[in-house]
């Protein structure tokens, strides 16, 4: 019995492996076809997810090219339009000029009052006994020179005055952004509540708005009010932020800090050079001082330059060398930062 059930089970072993072997041969090529057909399908799988990432990789490239030639574009028509704007600056027309000064004069008083500074000056040397050649001279000086001159300092003082508050300008726009509100309403503030003459050029940004021009544009218009790099740096900063994007309140907070670190290099190049201002100033100084002195101690040895023709050429000659070494020195001692 138990031999018999041993061989049964032989018996039915043999032929569960027989089964088995014969199953196997038969689905084994379609096993290998099924293993072959996985394998290409992760394949494929593999390959389109290599493609789509060098696809997304290729797309962001192209995006960051053209944003990067949008501003190198942007950044060559701002470039060519202040190249066009720095030469009204540097050279601008008198009528810009007195524009850029502050100053409500027409261009017809100007010339009036020029006129009528010209010959109160040259009268004033006529009764001063001055020499007959030197009454048109002091007539060309009074209405050409002098006028002028107040017209360029007044320039000068008022573009100081707007350095010295427009970071602080900067800072309250750029505070006014970080708590939500618009460019427009921080530009508004300034024109309301700044001092001038920062008041009086946020003024004109918000009056061009009214008139259709975009702040951007109203902006960059600033330069020719007035002629300094700085406002020509917030009119860029503007446009740049408005044709690439970016954080606003960021660019403006360091702009300030720029014109902040302009204003303190240009403090301490002005106490680098006092040394050589004073010393220009005493050279300056000697040639009227010793000539006092000698007019003090020997009055008939130095009265010819003053009594003769002779003298007042010597004179003419000393002032013209002395001009000429003034201006030099001051070429000398003035750096531009």
């Amino acid at each position: 019995m138990f031999g018999i059930d041993t061989t049964i089970l032989a018996f039915i072993a043999l032929a569960g492996v027989s089964a088995g072997a014969v199953a196997y041969a038969l689905m084994f090529n379609r096993i290998q076809s099924e293993e072959k057909t996985e394998k290409r399908l992760e394949t494929i799988k593999r390959a389109e997810t290599d493609r789509s990432i060098v696809a997304a990789t290729r797309d962001r490239a192209a995006e960051a090219a053209k944003r990067r030639k949008s501003v190198q574009d942007s950044l060559k028509d701002l470039e060519n339009k202040q190249k066009s704007r720095d030469q009204v600056v540097k050279k601008p027309p008198l009528k810009v000029q007195i524009r850029q000064a502050g100053m409500t004069v027409s261009m017809e008083k100007f010339y009036l009052y020029s006129v009528v500074c010209g010959v109160v000056l040259a009268a004033l040397a006529f009764l001063g006994g001055a020499p007959v050649w030197a009454v048109p001279g002091a007539l060309l000086v009074g209405a050409l020179g002098l006028p002028r001159w107040f017209v360029s300092f007044r320039r000068g003082r008022r573009v100081k005055a707007f350095l010295n508050e427009f970071p602080n300008a900067l800072d309250i726009i750029v505070r006014a952004v970080k708590s939500g509100l618009p460019l427009n309403d921080g530009i508004r503030l300034i024109a309301n509540e700044a001092q001038e003459p920062v008041k009086t050029e946020f003024r004109r940004i918000v009056d061009a708005q009214q008139v259709g021009l975009s702040i951007p544009e109203a902006a960059m218009r600033m330069t020719e009010t007035m002629p300094c790099p700085e406002a020509g740096f917030f009119g860029i900063v503007i446009q740049i932020q408005q044709q690439a994007g970016g954080n606003l309140s960021e660019a403006l907070g360091n702009l300030s800090r720029v014109l902040r670190d302009r204003k303190k290099m240009k403090a301490k190049v002005q106490a680098l050079s006092m040394e050589a201002k004073a010393s220009a100033v005493i050279i300056g100084s000697l040639p009227f001082i010793v000539a006092f002195l000698v007019y003090l101690s020997s009055p008939n040895y130095i009265m010819p330059l003053f009594t003769t023709s002779s003298g007042h050429m010597i004179l003419a000659f000393s002032a013209v060398w002395m001009s000429i070494g003034i201006f030099v020195m001051r070429k000398m001692m003035n750096f531009e930062v």
